[in-house]
């Protein structure tokens, strides 16, 4: 059976944030890897940091944890 990642960020917009989905439903848009680490700890999941890392609990799509601008170029950092 396929085992599907709860926490997906989806590729950067034009202004920089991603959307960031959990099971499914969208909690909110991302503007930096805090971000992130606080919408997925709102929803109820681990907020680590080591989480980020996780890829059985986030998918990271147009880029990794540190890109936040179109595209989801390197260097993208948070603003």
């Amino acid at each position: 059976m396929n085992r599907r990642t709860p926490v997906i960020v989806h590729p950067p917009s034009e202004d920089g944030g991603r959307r960031v989905t959990v099971d499914d439903a969208e909690v909110g848009v991302a503007y930096s890897l805090f971000d992130v680490l606080d919408l997925v700890h709102g929803a109820g999941l681990p907020g680590e940091d080591h989480a980020v890392d996780d890829p059985e609990l986030i998918e990271w799509r147009g880029g990794g944890p540190y890109d936040f601008s179109e595209g989801g170029g390197s260097g993208g950092g948070s603003d």
